[in-house]
């Protein structure tokens, strides 16, 4: 007889396997595929063919994927990091859940509730999902953008704000209740159990990893992460406080860890699945019959939900700093209710603030709008970036004289500036990426929002008057049309260029310009020569050899020049990229030909990481 828990689990890897390639081939994402197989796995469609009895002992299991995300996220954000980010945790983080819950609790006032079950219903609506904003914003590549950054910040003080708020519930009674008011001892208790555990994980927990590190067993070293988790997660429950808050101080104190990136890879597959099976749940836990019977009044509470928070997220992401678009994203993504509501209305139908029925539609909203959010995100990809695409004004640099222009100010283009000023050589830099710009802005370079492709911005400039043009934009196409630019209208002006391959170089040489390098050659160059001293050349030997490799490459390069055009000509030498390294690699032999020499082992280092007898190594 087949046994009922092997089919639930089969049907739950089955949704997750399917939910999520349909989602992102939908372009929902696959939050909002895992939401859609929950549906139709639950109670509601197909739970009763597979004998589903406990949706809520799902969703329970399923919330340990949300500590392990805050675990990993802790993992990535160092204290110092933390700290820095203090003024938009409890600055904007406060901000929003203040104008939030209360403009919500004025709203609930006016449809008849009294004012602490209003300020509890706001209080409880203004917390957003953490679990699910930074799952859709990680999809969607913005958690590193300024954006997600104040998002998560935000997040973070509603987590924060989630344990008092759930210990201060029977306050909010209209008529008294049951349950002693707040207990001085149980504060006491989270205070002292979060210091225990910050004091702990400071000094023990890396000590643990280096022991258990030290027996080489890789299972072991997952196992004590995955026990690290469970154990924080434990005594924070006992205290009566957030489990995800433990788990997320926790990464935070290992984030600084020697470990910290092997620990992150072993619990990434746990994280992965248990989100999908919490996301799942979450679907699940949708009860149809709700939305069968009351969907205007349904509609309407997440519509005013996710319209108010949005409003609020936006204009409070704009007097923060945020253009428009990363202020739009930023309303949208965090617009929807949290699972902190689910657990913030359980208690407060225990503590008679609200009723059941009510903590029903509300739970239900919450739910519903945290599927609302990837299909805001996505009409906003679609609609309202085609239709607005904000194109903020380039800055006018002022005119320099006798000074260098940077044009990309990218990795390549900062080296170039650093050394400038460190010589105290005048430049101006120029960039097309607003986000660079602010972000480089902001430690103190001078760098200006512009195109240099475009001729008013570079007589603003002062191209007539520079010294030189640094042209070091990544992308080659607006390389070409930049060096274009500069070679038509200051043909007087000396362009030394970046050049991302050898067809490009031959490209830019088209336009006039000589004095070219290859991003990466002499850096691969440097590395050889450090390679080759360490396999035991001697210096001169090494020396010679770079040089002349340097000088053939160097004339074939321009040589190649003459028929790179034709295209018979490049077929014929380079059919495929294989074949072409190959000849490159003939044509080496042949062009160097110096005397093979049996490399020696002296000074280097043996394939157990250990020195060879010896002279010690020297890099030159």
């Amino acid at each position: 007889m087949v046994s009922t828990q092997l089919i639930q689990v089969a049907v739950f890897l089955a949704a997750a396997a399917i939910a999520a390639p349909l989602g992102r081939f939908f372009r929902m994402g696959a939050v909002l595929g895992y939401l859609a197989a929950g549906v139709v796995i639950g109670p509601y469609i197909l739970g009763p063919l597979y004998r589903l009895n406990n949706v809520e002992s799902i969703l329970q299991f399923g919330e340990f994927g949300v500590v392990l995300l805050l675990f990993v996220i802790g993992l990535e954000l160092r204290p110092i990091r933390l700290w820095a980010m203090r003024s938009a945790i409890f600055g904007m983080g406060s901000a929003q859940l203040a104008a939030t819950s209360l403009v919500l609790a004025a709203i609930g006032i006016a449809f008849g509730l009294n004012f602490g079950q209003a300020l509890f219903i706001g209080l409880g609506l203004s917390l957003s999902s953490t679990a699910f904003a930074l799952q859709v914003l990680e999809e969607k590549g913005e958690i590193n953008t300024r954006h997600g950054r104040l998002a998560f910040s935000v997040l973070l003080f509603q987590d924060l704000a989630a344990i008092p708020l759930i210990a201060l519930v029977p306050l909010f009674a209209a008529g008294g209740s049951d349950q002693p008011a707040m207990d001085l001892r149980a504060g006491v208790l989270a205070i002292f159990t979060i210091i225990g555990v910050i004091v702990a994980g400071r000094f023990l927990l890396s000590r643990l990893y280096r022991i258990i590190a030290a027996t080489g067993v890789r299972e072991a070293m997952t196992a004590s992460a995955l026990l690290t988790v469970v154990g924080v997660a434990l005594v924070m429950e006992a205290a009566g406080l957030s489990a995800a808050l433990g788990s997320f101080i926790a990464g935070a104190l290992l984030a600084d860890s020697e470990y910290r990136h092997q620990i992150e890879a072993d619990i990434a597959p746990f994280e992965g699945l248990l989100l999908a099976v919490f996301f799942i749940a979450i679907g699940m836990s949708i009860d149809l019959s709700v939305v069968v019977a009351e969907p205007l009044e349904l509609i309407a509470i997440v519509i005013g939900l996710v319209a108010v928070k949005a409003a609020i997220l936006y204009g409070l992401g704009r007097w923060w700093g945020l253009k428009r678009e990363p202020a739009r994203r930023l309303g949208l993504v965090i617009s929807q209710g949290g699972e902190f509501a689910f657990v913030l209305f359980a208690a407060g139908v225990a503590a008679h603030v609200i009723g059941q029925h009510l903590a029903d539609l509300l739970v239900l909203a919450v739910t519903l709008s945290m599927a609302a959010t990837p299909l805001l995100l996505l009409v906003d990809e679609t609609i309202f970036r085609a239709l607005e695409p904000e194109k903020p004004e380039y800055e006018m640099p002022p005119e320099g004289d006798q000074h260098v222009i940077v044009a990309g100010f990218g990795r390549f283009g900062q080296i170039v500036a650093r050394v400038l000023r460190a010589r105290r050589i005048p430049f101006t830099a120029l960039d097309s990426n607003i986000e660079q710009v602010d972000f480089v802005k902001r430690f103190g370079s001078r760098i200006y929002y512009g195109d240099a492709g475009r001729l008013d911005i570079l007589r603003a400039a002062g191209a007539d008057k520079a010294r030189a043009f640094v042209l070091a934009i990544d992308d080659v196409d607006a390389s070409l049309r930049v060096a274009e630019m500069v070679r038509k209208h200051f043909p007087d002006l000396p362009v030394y260029a970046r050049a991302r391959d050898r067809i490009h170089v031959h490209k830019l040489m088209d336009l006039g310009v000589g004095i070219i390098e290859r991003e990466t050659f002499l850096s691969a160059l440097e590395l050889t020569r450090r390679l080759l001293r360490g396999l035991g050349f001697s210096e001169p030997e090494v020396k010679r050899l770079l040089a002349t490799f340097k000088r053939q490459d160097e004339k074939r390069l321009y040589d190649d020049y003459k028929y790179y055009n034709d295209l018979e000509k490049v077929r014929a030498n380079a059919r495929t990229a294989a074949v072409e390294l190959e000849e490159l690699f003939a044509q080496d032999v042949e062009d160097l030909k110096l005397p093979e020499v049996e490399p020696t082992l002296v000074g280097a280092e043996r394939r157990d990481g250990r020195r060879s007898a010896g002279s010690p190594r020297k890099d030159g």
